[in-house]
């Protein structure tokens, strides 16, 4: 076998390894499904998420209206599929920027000493900091909109991922192939991230699901409270919002999105679990010696 082939059949066996565990696989694969609804909603739904129907209010789930009407009259099937784009979409940017931040900043501190102690108080300092209270006094005064939200959320995010690949960096830094490399005379950046970067993505893949998991949560809060988005636009958060109002006389203008929400968030924990279990190499070997 060529050192190609080895090459190309390794991603594979490592991929087909990830999938044999039946969370993680079930996890994908619920999570893939609520995307594709979320991008194809045009094609999953015909009804308009804006329609109003005066004489459809509180319309109870049918063949017509899967999940019913709301106050306005509007498909809430609609609403719900339509809305899971925003909501997704923030958890994405969250958990991208968290990651990126959060892994530069780490590797800073765990790797140069003199910063070490001055970062990580900071870090602290923002932890100490409620982050549903940051979200909804920085949306408030900035104003809703993607950028504000998912730096809001983001803010509280970064210190902990921030912990998370430092710890990593303290143990790697040690190792006696880093030692090795900076013997050899190796520019910093590159011992950072062709050395020890790589030992912090296994750990950093499961965070960020959680990460995502909390982000999509926390829009979800701040659409409820009334500070996230505008009402106008479909969120999770703004149709439990909106939905409370009349939740005795229609309880599914709640329940139907209380579901999607609670399924997806669900779903991203199961896979990160799942995830933690395969790549965590220590967890690996104690399940094949169980077995």
């Amino acid at each position: 076998m060529t050192s190609v082939e080895a090459t190309s059949k390794r991603p594979r066996g490592f991929l087909r390894q990830l999938f044999s565990s039946r969370p993680v696989a079930i996890g994908a694969a619920i999570f893939l499904a609520i995307i594709l609804v979320s991008l194809c909603a045009d094609l999953v739904t015909n009804a308009q998420p804006f329609q109003i129907r005066p004489r459809m209010r509180l319309h109870a789930p049918d063949s017509s209206f899967w999940f019913g009407t709301d106050a306005l009259g509007r498909d809430v099937f609609s609403l719900v599929v339509f809305g899971g784009r925003l909501s997704l979409l923030v958890g994405f940017f969250v958990a991208l920027v968290s990651a990126t931040l959060g892994t530069v900043l780490g590797l800073t501190a765990g790797y140069f000493k003199n910063v070490d102690s001055i970062l990580m108080r900071f870090m602290d300092a923002i932890m100490a900091i409620p982050g549903v209270l940051f979200a909804v006094a920085l949306v408030s005064l900035v104003g809703p909109s993607l950028a504000s939200i998912v730096g809001a959320i983001a803010f509280s995010e970064i210190p902990r991922v921030t912990r998370l690949v430092r710890s990593v960096v303290l143990t790697v830094r040690e190792e006696s192939y880093v030692k090795a490399a900076e013997s050899m005379g190796i520019p910093t950046p590159l011992v950072l991230f062709r050395h020890i970067l790589p030992s912090c993505v296994a750990p950093l893949i499961v965070q960020t699901t959680y990460t995502f998991a909390a982000a999509i949560l926390m829009e979800a809060v701040l659409g409820f409270l009334g500070v996230g988005f505008p009402p106008d636009v479909p969120t999770w958060g703004n149709i439990l919002a909106n939905g409370r109002a009349v939740f005795q006389r229609g309880p599914w203008t709640i329940i139907a999105p209380g579901l999607f929400l609670a399924i997806t968030v669900m779903t991203i924990n199961i896979l990160g679990d799942g995830l933690r279990d395969r790549l965590d190499p220590k967890l690996s070997r104690n399940a094949k010696v169980a077995a």
